[in-house]
């Protein structure tokens, strides 16, 4: 049996390839089906199995696509309700491919029909694909299905079910089992996953916090503190893969694309991907900069937070050699679809931002209105500044209507990714007001 990793950086996704001699099984697939397509070429190989652990909220799964061309069978939980074709794989459930004996193991919490895929070769090599279950250091958070899928659950009732599944599920299990989750730091799916990419049973039972020794009350009450806001396209992502999504390359085939053009319908959203020093200097009207320079920025994150689903809206791109990227990592979410337009910007001056006299600020802060858009658990660890309004990015377009205007505003976050993407909010939504973007000088005041 030899287990291949694929990692998506921007969402910190993990998905997986198991081989066995000419067969291979994929776990929790990307929307992009080509590097699993590659790895079975590069195997002589073909693609026999997906199996997904659960309806994820943060991507949209390739496994409907993928199914359709190479016929192989998807495995999930009867609990899903699938509308796409599927076998049910559940506790007691079996499949054999050449080496490798795939067996189910019901764990709900992250979700309440989330299921682990154990997996053991002849050898007696044995992994276990956990999904959003059992992450490294941590556990799924059990908040994100109370508005979300065919079967809803309250935060409290999977909060209880992921205890018990800590508790029972794995106990069967040798301590050198390998551990293979979906997610690893930097995922919205838990809030304290390590940045190891795999670990072993051993370990996790070591060092987990979730193995610990606690009372159910106990867990429940630690795995539901301080979890990370909720972006809103995590319910929309759920009904997509319930379903499954429609084929990735004709997705993505059809956007209109306008170059040099400032021609845009009015009252369209647009989401400007360039630099943010690119982007103060010349910019659409009304733009939002949600910067999209490498696998670093978290467009895909930022765009599901601030954008709704279905609401459409124009992308500003900085190349037209950027244009598949940033649409595949679009599609990654499911919002390929609200794309009105591709742009690239014209060679005429248009919109500038207000420039920054940083050392008044740094010496008349009172003068200034200073808005922190880190999150509520950020901001209540740390202030930066006694007087700052805290409004989440995520929320800051529902709630612009708290920021005074009797100063100039100033917007910060914690390294001056979100804080370009936040100042430019305000600029757009707030007529007539001075509006700063204090970037990465926040690394002032740490």
């Amino acid at each position: 049996m030899i287990i291949k990793q694929f990692e998506d950086k921007p969402l910190a996704h993990y998905s997986y390839a198991i081989l066995s001699e000419n067969k291979i099984a994929l776990v929790d697939p990307s929307r992009d089906p080509l590097p699993y397509y590659k790895f079975a070429e590069e195997n002589k190989a073909k693609i026999v199995a997906i199996f997904e652990t659960h309806p994820h909220a943060d991507f949209v799964s390739g496994h409907l696509q993928i199914h359709k061309e190479t016929d192989a069978v998807i495995y999930v939980s009867k609990l899903v309700v699938a509308d796409y074709p599927h076998v049910t794989f559940d506790d007691g459930d079996e499949l054999n491919m050449n080496n490798v004996t795939f067996t189910a193991i019901n764990t709900p919490g992250h979700s309440p029909d989330g299921i682990t895929i154990v997996a053991k070769d002849k050898n007696s090599k044995q992994a276990i694909f956990t999904g959003d279950t059992l992450f490294i250091g941590d556990v799924g958070r059990p908040d994100l299905r109370e508005k979300a899928g065919n079967m809803k659950a309250k935060r409290e009732q999977l909060a209880k079910d992921m205890y018990h599944t800590m508790q029972n599920k794995f106990n069967h299990l040798s301590d050198d089992t390998l551990v293979y989750p979906a997610h690893g730091a930097g995922s919205l799916c838990g809030k304290n996953m390590s940045s190891d990419s795999s670990s072993t049973l051993g370990n996790e039972r070591i060092g987990n916090w979730a193995f610990k020794n606690l009372t159910e009350e106990e867990f429940v009450a630690h795995i539901l503190k301080d979890q990370p806001f909720i972006p809103s396209y995590f319910g929309f992502d759920v009904d997509i893969n319930k379903n499954g999504a429609v084929k990735f390359e004709s997705s993505i085939a059809d956007i209109p694309f306008h170059m040099h053009s400032s021609k845009v319908e009015e009252d369209i959203l647009i989401i400007d991907t360039r630099d943010q020093e690119v982007f103060k200097n010349n910019h659409l009207p009304n733009a939002i900069n949600i910067m999209a320079r490498n696998n670093d920025d978290k467009i895909e994150t930022w765009l599901g937070s601030i954008v709704e689903p279905k609401e459409p809206f124009y992308l500003v791109i900085s190349s037209i050699s950027k244009r598949q990227e940033i649409i595949a990592r679009i599609a990654k979410i499911g919002y390929e679809s609200q794309i009105k337009g591709i742009i690239t910007m014209p060679f005429i001056d248009l919109e500038h931002s207000d420039e920054f006299v940083y050392t008044d600020f740094d010496k008349n802060k009172a003068n200034y209105t200073i808005v922190d858009i880190r999150n509520k658990s950020e901001f209540n660890e740390t202030k930066f500044f006694d007087d700052a309004i805290n409004i989440p990015l995520n929320q800051l377009r529902d709630h612009i209507n708290e920021i005074p205007t009797d100063k100039p505003i100033v917007v910060h976050c914690a390294g001056g990714y979100r804080s370009a993407a936040g100042s430019s909010i305000v600029s757009k939504e707030i007529e007539n007001a001075k509006v700063y973007d204090l970037g990465e000088k926040i690394n002032n005041y740490k």
